[in-house]
C-alpha cells in the first residue's frame, strides 16, 4: 500500500471513532456543537474512502483507452470531497439554525472532551496528510489534510460555544446553536475551497510560472536545442503530461532532430520528477534561417 492510501486509511479508522463517540457524547449532553462536529467527522469517513478509492485507481497502469493512465480519478474524488464538505456543511447550518431559539436540556461539562481529542487527532492527521499530499502532488490528499484542517477550526469553534453555555446557561443560551452554525459554515467554505481547486485541475489550469521555467531549463540544457517556442503542461493525477516545441536547427535531418527530441523527453522526465511524460514537437529555428538568410 502506497503512503498515500496507508494515511488516508489510518484517517477513516480514526474518524469514524472520533464521529462515534462526538456523536453519542453530543446527543447524552444536550451539545448541538458536538453533535454538529460529530455529523462533519463522519462526513469526513465518507470522504477519505473516497480519496482511498481516488488513490487506488490513478496508481492503474495506462490502458488502450487511457493511454495517459487513471490519475484523473484521484482529482475526481478530490472534488466529491469538496462538494461532499459543502454539502454537509448546509446541512448542519440549516440544522444549527432551526434550533436557535428552542428550549434544550442544560449542557453536560464532560461533552468537552471528545473536543479536545478531535483536536489533538485531526492535527496530527492534517499534518501526516499535508505532508504526503505535498510530496505526491495529490489534489485529493490535500483536500483531505484542508478537512482536517476545518475539522480543528470546527472543533475549536464548537469548543468555545460549550464553553461559554456552559459557565453561563442563561447568558448565552443560544451559543451552542450558533456554535453549530459556525461549524457548518466553516465546513461550506472549506468544501468550496476545496472543489474549486480540484475543477480547476480538471480543466487543464497550467501549472504555476515557476515550474514551467524547470520544464523549460531542463530541455534547454539538451545539445542541440536551440530554444524553447511553446511549453504546456496538463495535470493527470498526481503527476503532469507535457507538450513542448523546441526550435533546432532548421538544415538537420530528421534522424538528428529526432534524437534530439529523444533527448529532451528522457531529460525532462528524470530532471523533473513531477512529469510523467513529454511529447516534443519540432520546429525549425528562426534565428538559423536568419543566418542563413544573411550568408546567401
Amino acid at each position: 500500500m502506497q503512503a498515500g492510501q496507508r494515511i488516508a486509511a489510518t484517517g477513516m479508522v480514526i474518524t469514524a471513532a472520533l464521529a462515534l463517540v462526538k456523536i453519542l457524547t453530543g446527543l447524552a449532553g444536550h451539545s448541538t456543537a458536538v453533535v454538529a462536529d460529530g455529523m462533519e467527522s463522519a462526513g469526513d469517513v465518507f470522504s477519505s474512502g473516497m480519496v482511498l478509492i481516488g488513490l487506488t485507481v490513478s496508481f492503474r497502469p495506462a490502458d488502450s483507452n487511457h493511454p495517459y493512465g487513471h490519475g484523473r480519478a484521484e482529482i475526481l474524488s478530490g472534488l466529491m470531497v469538496g462538494l461532499v464538505l459543502a454539502a454537509a456543511g448546509a446541512l448542519i447550518s440549516y440544522g444549527s439554525f432551526l434550533r436557535i431559539g428552542q428550549p434544550h436540556e442544560p449542557l453536560r461539562w464532560f461533552v468537552v472532551w471528545p473536543l479536545l481529542a478531535s483536536l489533538v487527532a485531526k492535527s496530527g492527521l492534517a499534518t501526516a496528510k499535508f505532508q504526503v499530499g505535498k510530496r505526491m502532488r495529490s489534489a485529493a490528499l490535500m483536500g483531505d489534510a484542508m478537512h482536517d484542517t476545518t475539522d480543528c477550526v470546527s472543533a475549536l469553534v464548537a469548543l468555545t460555544a460549550v464553553g461559554l453555555t456552559i459557565v453561563s446557561p442563561l447568558r448565552f443560551f443560544n451559543a451552542d446553536r450558533y456554535g453549530g452554525l459556525g461549524v457548518g459554515i466553516i465546513i461550506i467554505l472549506a468544501g468550496v475551497r476545496v472543489a474549486r481547486e480540484t475543477a480547476l485541475q480538471l480543466m487543464d489550469t497550467m501549472p504555476s510560472d515557476k515550474m514551467i521555467a524547470e520544464i523549460r531549463a531542463a530541455a534547454a540544457q539538451v545539445p542541440g536545442v536551440l530554444g524553447i517556442e511553446k511549453c504546456f503542461a496538463r495535470k493527470t493525477g498526481l503527476s503532469y503530461h507535457v507538450d513542448l516545441h523546441m526550435e533546432v536547427d532548421p538544415e538537420m535531418t530528421v534522424r538528428q532532430s529526432h534524437e534530439i527530441a529523444r533527448d529532451v523527453r528522457v531529460r525532462v522526465v528524470k530532471q523533473v520528477g513531477w512529469v510523467a511524460d513529454v511529447l516534443v514537437h519540432v520546429e525549425p529555428s528562426p534565428q538559423k534561417v536568419a543566418c542563413r538568410a544573411t550568408r546567401d
